[in-house]
C-alpha cells in the first residue's frame, strides 16, 4: 500500500522524480560553473600557454598576470573604483525611487493612475539603443560628458525595476497597514521609509543585485560618453586591453582582468543573495 501511494500518475515514485530532479539541477549547476573555473584557470595562465591550447589544470603566472596588468598603461583600479561608485549609486537611487515609484501608484488614487501604470509598462518596452543618440547629444550639450552625472541620474527612472515592486507590493504590502499607519499619525515619508521598505526587504535585495550587476557591465553608453582613461568603467578597459595591437597583447592580462571585474559582483550577490528566492517566489504571487 505505501508503495502505491509513492506511485505517481506517470509511473515513477516521489524518490525516482526527486532523484532526476537532482540530477539536471547538479548538471546545470556544473555547466553555469564549469565556465567561471576555465576562466579563473586561464587567469594563471600566460599569453604563450594561452596559445598553446585549452586544459583544465592551473598554472603559476597569476601573479605575473597581475603584476604586468598594474604595470600597464591601463588603469585598472581606478576602473574599478569608479565602475563601483556607478553601480553602487545606481543600485540605489534605482531601488529606492523605483519603488517610491510603486508604492505612490499602489497606495494613492489619483485621476491619471489608470494611464500612468500602461504608459511606465510602455516606455519599458523601448531599447536603449533607440534613444541612445538622443541622450548622448543631450548630455553632450549639457557638458556631462567624462561625467558619472548621465550615468547615474537616469537610473531613478527604471520602469523594469518599477514593474516588479509593484507587482510585489500587490502580494506583501496591504493597504489596511498603510491606513493604521495615518491613523497613528505617522507622515507619509516616515511610513515609507520605516514601514513599506522593510517589508519589502526582499525584493529591495533581488532588484539591488540586478541593478548592480547590470550597471556593472554596462558597456554601451559609457563607451558614448567617457572618454578620459580615470573616468572609464571596467568593461570599456576590458574592451581596450583586448583590442591592444598583437605586440602588446596579453591574453593572460585580459582574462586577470575579467576575473577582477567578477569578484565585486560575486561579494554582492553573496551578501544580498539569502533574498532572492524569497524575493522572486513572493514577487510573482499576487493575492
Amino acid at each position: 500500500m505505501e508503495k502505491k501511494r509513492l506511485r505517481t500518475g506517470s509511473g515513477l515514485s516521489v524518490y525516482g522524480r526527486r532523484l532526476i530532479a537532482y540530477i539536471v539541477l547538479t548538471l546545470i549547476s556544473f555547466f553555469c560553473l564549469f565556465w567561471f573555473y576555465v576562466l579563473f584557470v586561464n587567469a594563471t595562465r600566460s599569453n604563450g600557454e594561452l596559445q598553446s591550447g585549452f586544459t583544465l589544470i592551473p598554472s603559476t603566472h597569476f601573479l605575473t598576470n597581475w603584476k604586468n596588468l598594474l604595470a600597464g598603461t591601463i588603469p585598472v583600479l581606478k576602473g574599478m573604483l569608479n565602475s563601483m561608485v556607478v553601480s553602487t549609486l545606481n543600485a540605489i537611487l534605482c531601488v529606492y525611487f523605483s519603488t517610491m515609484t510603486a508604492y505612490a501608484i499602489h497606495a494613492y488614487d489619483f485621476k491619471l493612475k489608470k494611464y500612468i501604470y500602461p504608459f511606465i509598462l510602455m516606455v519599458m518596452m523601448i531599447p536603449s539603443q533607440v534613444t541612445a543618440l538622443g541622450f548622448v547629444k543631450l548630455a553632450s550639450g549639457m557638458g556631462l560628458e567624462d561625467s558619472f552625472i548621465p550615468l547615474v541620474i537616469p537610473s531613478i527612472a527604471a520602469p523594469v525595476t518599477f514593474f516588479y515592486m509593484k507587482q510585489y507590493m500587490e502580494s506583501t504590502l496591504p493597504l489596511s497597514l498603510i491606513e493604521a499607519a495615518r491613523i497613528d499619525g505617522s507622515g507619509e515619508f516616515r511610513t515609507f521609509n520605516h514601514i513599506v521598505l522593510p517589508l519589502m526587504k526582499p525584493a529591495v535585495a533581488v532588484q539591488a543585485i540586478f541593478s548592480f550587476v547590470s550597471s556593472w557591465n554596462n558597456y554601451f553608453i559609457p563607451a558614448l560618453l567617457l572618454h578620459d582613461d580615470k573616468k572609464k568603467t571596467l568593461p570599456i578597459l576590458i574592451a581596450q586591453l583586448r583590442s591592444a595591437d598583437w605586440l602588446k597583447f596579453d591574453m593572460g592580462q585580459v582574462y586577470v582582468m575579467i576575473a577582477f571585474s567578477i569578484f565585486p559582483v560575486i561579494i554582492v550577490y553573496l551578501i544580498l543573495s539569502k533574498h532572492i528566492v524569497q524575493g522572486v517566489a513572493l514577487g510573482g504571487v499576487k493575492e
